[in-house]
C-alpha cells in the first residue's frame, strides 16, 4: 500500500487536471472522486457544496491526489515529479517522452527545454497549465531501476543547501527509508555551494523520492500547493509523526502541518475517505489541528 501520497492544490478544476494526466501518461487512470458535503460548510467553502473535494489519479500504479480548494495556493517548481522513461522496459520510450512532453507543455511553461544534457540524452522540465511541474527524463538503461514517477524536492531560498539535512531527517523519521544515490556540486553553482546536493534519491516508507539544492535563484519555495499526506495505522503513529514533522504552530489545521524546511504534510489516518463519510466528521475535522481518530467517529 502507498503510504505517502502527493496532494496538489487546484482552483476548482481538479477534474480537468485529472483527465489531462489520465489521458497523457501511459498506464494512467482516474481512480476515485470524493465530494464536499451539501451543507454545513464554513463561509469560505460554501461555493464548493456538493462539488468534488478530491480526485485521485494513478500513474503506473502511483497515486496522486488533486484537491479542489480555491485559488489560495498553487503548485510551483519547489516540488515536482521526476518521470523516468526507461528504454530497457519500453522500446518506445524516446517517442513516448516526446508525446507526454507535448501534452504537458500545451498551455504551460517550459523551465528547461526538452533536449540533451550532460546527465541524460533526453530531459526537460515543464510546468503544465495547472502549475504542476514535471521533469521528464530518458533514463540510462544500465543504471539501477527506479519507479516511473518520483516526487522531487528542490531546496531554495530559506531552504537553500538543506537537501542533505532534509534527506537525513526524513529517513530517520519514516520507516523503511534509506539513501540511494547522492551527487554533490563539485564547485559553487549559483546559490548552491560546493558540496551541496546536485542530485539525491532516497526512499521514505519504501517509496522513492528525489532531492536537489537549486543552482538557480528561486522566488518561490515550498507551499501547501503541493503537500505530502502520510497514512497512519493508528493514533500513536499520528502522534509520533505529528510531533516529528510539525514545526510551525500557526500552520497546524485539519491534519496539515509544516516542517522545519517549509514542506507541507498531512498526517492522516488510514481510510480517511471512509471516516469522512460519518455524519459530522467533516465538520469535526475543521475544528482540529492534529487529527484525533476517536473524535472523527463522534
Amino acid at each position: 500500500m502507498q503510504k505517502i501520497t502527493p496532494n496538489l492544490w487546484f482552483a476548482g478544476d481538479a477534474a480537468e487536471g485529472a483527465e489531462l494526466y489520465a489521458s497523457t501518461f501511459p498506464n494512467a487512470r482516474v481512480v476515485s472522486t470524493s465530494y464536499y458535503p451539501d451543507e454545513g460548510l464554513p463561509d469560505f467553502q460554501r461555493e464548493f457544496a456538493g462539488k468534488p473535494l478530491t480526485v485521485s489519479v494513478e500513474i503506473d500504479g502511483f497515486r496522486i491526489q488533486l484537491i479542489n480548494a480555491g485559488a489560495s495556493y498553487r503548485p510551483n517548481p519547489s516540488l515536482s515529479f521526476m518521470v523516468n522513461f526507461d528504454p530497457s522496459s519500453d522500446p518506445d520510450a524516446r517517442e513516448r517522452i516526446d508525446d507526454v512532453w507535448a501534452k504537458l507543455a500545451d498551455g504551460g511553461r517550459v523551465l528547461m527545454p526538452l533536449g540533451e544534457y550532460p546527465f541524460s540524452v533526453r530531459y526537460g522540465w515543464v510546468e503544465d497549465r495547472f502549475g504542476v511541474n514535471w521533469q521528464l527524463i530518458l533514463t540510462d538503461p544500465t543504471g539501477e531501476p527506479r519507479p516511473f514517477v518520483m516526487p522531487a524536492f528542490l531546496f531554495s531560498g530559506d531552504a537553500q543547501d538543506r537537501a542533505r539535512e532534509a534527506v537525513d531527517y526524513y529517513t530517520s523519521v519514516l520507516p523503511d527509508s534509506r539513501l540511494g544515490s547522492l551527487v554533490e556540486y563539485p564547485q559553487q553553482s549559483g546559490p548552491a555551494a560546493a558540496g551541496a546536493v546536485m542530485f539525491a534519491d532516497f526512499t521514505l516508507a519504501g517509496q522513492w523520492f528525489v532531492a536537489m539544492d537549486s543552482a538557480a535563484e528561486m522566488s518561490e519555495g515550498f507551499t501547501p500547493g503541493y503537500s505530502l499526506s502520510v497514512e497512519c495505522a493508528d493514533q500513536d503513529e499520528i502522534d509520533r509523526l505529528w510531533d516529528a514533522l510539525s514545526s510551525v504552530p500557526e500552520a497546524e489545521q485539519c491534519g496539515w502541518c509544516v516542517d522545519r524546511f517549509g514542506v507541507s504534510w498531512q498526517v492522516v489516518p488510514e481510510r480517511m475517505d471512509e471516516l469522512m463519510e460519518a455524519p459530522g466528521a467533516f465538520q469535526a475535522m475543521l475544528e482540529m489541528k492534529k487529527l484525533v481518530i476517536a473524535d472523527l467517529h463522534a
